[in-house]
């Protein structure tokens, strides 16, 4: 089934808060102008900005029975925080309500939060959109803003970094695959001072 994106805006006004389906339109923006900056399709990219956070109204033990149900539980941690499983929840019912097949697009949706190992342009560029939105507001977010327009990759090692000082900051939980994935990408930049 095929929705326009005006159909997808009105589905995600009903689903989200007001807070988040404005701040989903925001990324939406951001994922496109990115998409069109790294010569990849701004209306895919587009669109899955506006899903990101289908699941995102759910509370933690919806999240979690969905999880369950479906063997997304990859880790503990997963049920310690279940918030973090918005991202591949929401694949799974933007799969199963719209009808959306477009496998880049729904493990954009799923990693969005966390991150992937090997993850692909489309999946960068979510992840990046989602913590350069002009609704977000930390002291780090015009580097962040600046490394994402130079290189993707090295963005993510940065907004990855960025998250898990976060973290350790407000002494939240860190997921491990958020600390493999920011290894990964610290194998794979050569970073640059500067922007």
């Amino acid at each position: 089934m095929n929705y326009s994106d005006e159909e997808i805006t009105r589905i995600i006004q009903k689903r989200l808060s007001a807070n988040r389906y404005q701040h989903s339109l925001r990324v939406a923006e951001v994922a496109g102008r990115l998409a069109e900056q790294h010569q990849m399709d701004p209306g895919q990219a587009y669109t899955t900005g506006l899903l990101h956070d289908y699941a995102k109204g759910l509370s933690g033990p919806e999240l979690l029975d969905l999880a369950e149900v479906h063997g997304m539980i990859v880790h503990p941690v997963d049920r310690l925080v279940p918030d973090l499983l918005h991202g591949p929840v929401g694949a799974y019912l933007v799969r199963q309500e719209l009808g959306i097949e477009d496998e880049d697009m729904l493990a954009a949706i799923a990693n969005h939060t966390l991150g992937a190992l090997e993850m692909s342009p489309l999946e960068e560029i979510i992840f990046l959109a989602d913590m350069i939105e002009p609704g977000r507001d930390y002291p780090t977010m015009e580097r962040l803003k600046c490394l994402t327009e130079r290189s993707l990759q090295e963005g993510m090692l940065y907004g990855l970094e960025t998250t898990i000082r976060y973290c350790i900051d407000q002494g939240r939980i860190i997921h491990p695959r958020s600390v493999e994935v920011r290894n990964h990408y610290l194998q794979k930049c050569t970073y640059l001072d500067g922007c």
